[in-house]
């Protein structure tokens, strides 16, 4: 029942009188999914309609099974009212975050609760249409192991590293063969509607959502991995910018060095700063002769990568912390320039550098206070992230939940 309706939302050609019930229904819904259970004083006074319209339009939405009738809720005098809300289990979502040599994925209700996930899938994001037959086989294999049917998953959101336009659905960074958007060409091969977006951006989304952010409004949320990348969202509501390309911190150009980054340039911020900078200097240490408990590892320096750092790091590797806190240090002079233009509240670190807590956040906060104007950085919270590696699944299904039941 409740596919049918979203089926019937997203359908061009209704008009008329029932265009409106379906604006009215969706309203409803996006009035549960932003604000939770209601009566129906309260959903009068948000959508504006008599009592007996709302009753007539909850009834509607409880016979298409999205919405429940939670029973009384206390109150302070005369009669007690309804408390209605969604079901959870009505409809759907899948996030699907695509790192550099793994995938998390994670399938959520309609009460935004994340009812399971699988991390640390081993995956090798490559440009090439080998690596995409093998995404969308990990996803589809995913969705042949859920507990729920397939006709209750209403969307499936994927992150990718790189230029995402979200609203047209295309890659410009990673699988851009063909003319039609690689959400579409997605969609044909799994046979369940596809959302793309940025990683960073879902990311930040995800922490937004969760209890890590405690009432701020203007949020800056940095992904620290093999790249640079980042999410705004400013009084409360995620930036793109013009075309969807916001956030690529890690091509400031920052450094006056010769070192050629991936996008072609010299000099960014990620030649310095990012997990690719440090897996380089790390090699180099050990190529000179400097000492670390994965010098012993099979083919090191060359076989090191950024994630045995990481671990090395957590295990008190020396040369590991050294170098982390240099990168942070080159980290904290890019964000010292964001908090000066930016001014937010909160600066989240994210992505897989974060893992490393106070090794990267002092040193980072220490060129922050260094480089940035007190006046402005003594308003700016700076805080590790609280999802973890689950922050690119949760924000990627509340992104796909937003498109359903509120765009």
């Amino acid at each position: 029942m409740a596919k049918t309706f979203f089926e019937e939302l997203n359908n061009e050609n209704v008009t008329g009188v029932a265009y409106k019930n379906i604006n009215l229904k969706k309203a409803a819904l996006a009035y549960f999914a932003n604000i939770g259970n209601a009566t129906i004083a309260d959903m009068c006074k948000q959508l504006n309609l008599s009592a007996p319209k709302v009753t007539t339009l909850l009834n509607d939405l409880i016979q298409d099974g999205l919405v429940k009738d939670y029973g009384k809720v206390e109150s302070t005098g005369g009669r007690k009212p309804n408390l209605y809300g969604l079901v959870p289990d009505s409809a759907f979502f899948i996030g699907v975050d695509v790192k550099q040599h793994h995938l998390n994925l994670g399938l959520s209700d309609l009460q935004k609760n994340l009812v399971c996930t699988e991390e640390n899938i081993p995956y090798k994001l490559d440009n090439n249409k080998a690596s995409l037959e093998e995404l969308c086989t990990l996803i589809s294999n995913f969705i042949d192991g859920l507990p729920v049917p397939r006709e209750k998953i209403l969307g499936i959101g994927i992150n990718l590293s790189g230029r995402i336009n979200y609203a047209t659905g295309y890659s410009y960074s990673f699988f851009y063969f063909d003319e039609e958007p690689l959400s579409k060409i997605i969609e044909t091969k799994i046979g369940i509607r596809v959302f793309l977006e940025n990683d960073s951006r879902a990311m930040a989304y995800g922490e937004f959502c969760s209890d890590a952010v405690h009432g701020e409004r203007n949020v800056l949320f940095l992904n620290l991995d093999y790249g640079i990348g980042m999410g705004v969202l400013i009084d409360g509501q995620l930036y793109y910018g013009k075309s969807g390309y916001s956030g690529e911190v890690g091509h400031i150009p920052l450094f006056d060095n010769e070192i050629i980054c991936h996008c072609g340039k010299k000099g960014c911020l990620e030649t310095e700063a990012s997990g690719w900078a440090l897996t380089r200097m790390f090699q180099e240490k050990l190529r000179e002769g400097s000492s670390s408990m994965l010098s012993r590892k099979p083919g090191a320096p060359d076989s090191i990568q950024l994630e045995d750092i990481i671990d090395a790091a957590i295990h008190d590797d020396v040369l590991a912390i050294e170098l982390i806190a240099k990168i942070g240090e080159n980290l904290g002079r890019g964000i010292a320039l964001l908090i000066n233009i930016f001014n937010p509240e909160l600066v989240i670190l994210g992505g897989s550098l974060a893992a490393t807590q106070d090794y990267i956040r002092l040193p980072i906060k220490s060129a922050v206070n260094k480089y940035s104007l007190s006046l402005v950085n003594n308003d700016t919270k700076l805080r590790i992230s609280g999802l973890g590696e689950k922050s690119g699944i949760i924000g990627a299904c509340l992104l796909v939940r937003n498109k359903v039941l509120i765009n």
